[in-house]
């Protein structure tokens, strides 16, 4: 079986180092499906990887992707149920390919009412929002976003709220994300006002911080001795150090979580968050077809982006 994926043998910028490379699937292994991708989104998990900021956990080559969705073609026979269903491909190969080998057992079933659009990008951000506000509850405190106008962050303040938070700010770059963070219920204050970034900071209970750098140890020092400040990501590409002690720092990875989850943990996970994204507001997609992905890459990097870039490997009709 012929098959394309975006492929990247060395480190570096994504539109310098990924190409198209053209091969042959091999056997199909055992325990395993067969998925025929429709679509994949591009996240900031995808991009980073490939500057060799993780380089001492990846081994080159790499296929690109780490969610999407798809249709299964082929799949053993305990697993024969989900030809031809529409499933989420995760935790296999990289998705950023005409067809993906995932364990059968993982497979995610999408509900037929879900855009592939909106099922493609099910994992990486609604399940850190989720593991995020079960873990680390916001119940009953004052909640504070950084890089707000991003899609884990829109997730994070709507469920914060859902689950009891007392208030949500959410502080951001662009001015064209307030309107849709004040339309969700969230308080948007922009990054460049820094007495309101001072003001909110200090009756901080509970931060999701993904942007690190010098906003998050701004944060740091004016938060509540007694706040918890948590880390998922660095978007500003900056490290960043505590100088005191208090409050304390979580460090937050979904791969620390995935392993306690259990066959069961995992599709139980997934019932609920196709529940909770059919009742949140989330991007609307701008499609790219495959052999056009350094357009979708050049579109997740606009200044304001409203719209989640999405790769279209088939039609998603």
């Amino acid at each position: 079986m012929s098959n394309k994926a975006l492929v990247y043998r060395r480190f570096g910028a994504p539109e310098s180092v990924l190409y198209i490379e053209e091969g042959t699937k091999a056997k199909l292994a055992e325990g395993m499906i067969r998925v025929k991708m429709l679509c994949a989104p591009v996240n900031a998990s995808d991009l980073i990887p490939m500057t060799g900021a993780y380089q001492h956990r990846i081994a080159l080559p790499q296929v690109a992707g780490y969610e999407g969705t798809g249709v299964v073609t082929d799949a053993p026979s305990a697993y024969r149920y989900l030809l031809s269903r529409q499933v989420l491909a995760l935790r296999g190969e990289g998705t950023w390919q005409n067809y993906v080998d995932v364990p059968a057992a993982l497979a995610i079933i999408v509900p037929e009412n879900t855009e592939a659009t909106l099922a493609a990008r099910a994992y990486i951000n609604p399940l850190a929002a989720k593991l995020m506000i079960s873990h680390l509850t916001p119940a009953g405190k004052h909640v504070l976003l950084t890089a707000a106008g991003s899609d884990c962050a829109m997730l994070l303040g709507q469920w914060a709220i859902r689950a009891g938070a007392l208030s949500v700010t959410g502080i951001h770059r662009s001015p064209a994300h307030s309107s849709r963070l004040a339309q969700c219920g969230i308080t948007p204050v922009q990054e460049t006002d820094h007495d309101a970034v001072r003001h909110y900071a200090a009756r901080a209970e509970v931060v999701y911080d993904a942007t690190g750098g010098t906003l998050a140890e701004n944060i740091l020092e004016e938060m509540p001795v007694t706040g918890l400040f948590i880390s998922y990501g660095l978007l500003s590409g900056q490290p960043f150090r505590a100088k005191n002690s208090l409050p304390r720092i979580h460090w937050f990875h979904v791969r620390h979580y995935l392993s306690q989850l259990g066959i069961d943990g995992w599709q139980q996970m997934f019932r609920e968050i196709w529940r909770q994204l059919s009742e949140t507001e989330t991007s609307e997609a701008s499609v790219f077809d495959f052999e056009n992905w350094e357009n979708a890459i050049k579109h997740y990097h606009l200044a304001g982006r409203l719209n989640k870039p999405v790769i279209q490997f088939a039609s998603v009709s």
